[in-house]
């Protein structure tokens, strides 16, 4: 068992498996109500305090601050918008990126600077991203000229859109790599995975005063803000008049490494009223046939679509919901 810090600091266990709470705390009725009226980056604070305990409330503010000012989101961070009776959308495209993905990876280099000097870290990291499309410039902004960290990001050649590889290679900053792989994001995300369990080429990085971190979802600093905007949008549900306390909603979600629908799952175990998640696949459909049929069949035909960030057969994050 480590504390936060460590488990953000170092991205995968020394096992090569995922860090997880060991247990889940829970929220209250009172305390989920008390949101209503909260900003973003106040309720932000009251989730990540639950999960980041090693972290004071004043390091997880400025990290928040940092991270969601308006000057990378706007004036609204994660708008709820009504579309017809009974269905809204929450819109987490504001970031600088206009990703998804901006709403961990803009507080994540947050986390790993208070992290590394937690854990007394002299080491400079090297974050290891694979990236099916958005993660990589999200995670590229995120990091760019961070002091302490130079961030390499391989995503899938011919596997992205012409304009996701745009955003990548333009990315300016000292300390940002974008290396193409021949192949798809499964295998970009092994060879990131073999990386990290290359004891050689640790111990050499080591020697030189570096060491491998991620900023994938496999890092629990990735995750762990994307809870935050599940409780966001019940409560501003609440305070749009959409719904009242204690009503059950659905969350259809968009999967593909299965971080995102597993940050919600999370939210539903600490107490968010949630009557169920519907996982919404494309092609490359092996999580929703493993939800209907309990099977997880990965070798199958791998298919290029419009949707390069759902184009995954091997979810990671998976193995975190088999644990709970």
């Amino acid at each position: 068992m480590v504390c936060a810090s460590h488990a953000i600091a170092s991205g995968l266990a020394s096992d090569g498996g995922l860090f997880v709470p060991k247990e889940l705390p829970h929220l209250s009725a009172t305390e989920i109500q008390a949101m209503v009226d909260a900003s973003y980056s106040q309720r932000a604070i009251m989730i990540l305090k639950q999960f980041l305990t090693d972290f004071s409330e004043a390091e997880l503010k400025d990290c928040v601050t940092k991270a969601y000012s308006k000057e990378s989101f706007g004036d609204e961070i994660v708008p709820l918008h009504k579309v017809k009776n009974n269905v809204d959308v929450l819109e987490l495209w504001h970031g600088p990126t206009s990703a998804f993905k901006d709403m961990a990876l803009q507080i994540l280099p947050q986390f790993l600077t208070k992290a590394v000097a937690k854990t007394g870290e002299e080491q400079k990291l090297v974050i290891l991203v694979a990236t099916s499309g958005d993660t990589g410039k999200a995670a590229l902004d995120g990091f760019a000229d961070v002091d302490g960290t130079e961030v390499v990001v391989f995503y899938p050649d011919q596997g992205v859109s012409a304009m996701q590889k745009l955003q990548m290679v333009t990315q300016a900053g000292k300390n940002v790599h974008v290396v193409a792989v021949k192949g798809n994001f499964d295998d970009a995300q092994t060879g990131v995975k073999i990386l990290f369990g290359d004891k050689e080429l640790k111990d050499k990085l080591a020697k030189n005063g570096m060491a491998f971190s991620s900023a994938n979802s496999i890092n629990w600093g990735r995750l762990v803000p994307q809870i935050v905007y599940y409780f966001s949008s019940y409560v501003d549900a609440i305070k749009a008049g959409r719904i009242k306390y204690g009503d059950k909603v659905n969350f259809s979600v968009p999967t593909g490494n299965f971080g995102d629908i597993l940050a919600g799952y999370f939210a539903k175990l600490m107490g968010l009223p949630v009557n169920k998640f519907i996982c919404a696949s494309n092609s490359n459909n092996v999580l929703s046939d493993f939800i209907n049929t309990g099977v997880y069949n990965r070798n199958r035909p791998f298919h290029k679509t419009v949707s390069p960030s759902m184009d995954i057969l091997v979810s990671s994050n998976l193995e975190r919901l088999l644990l709970k």
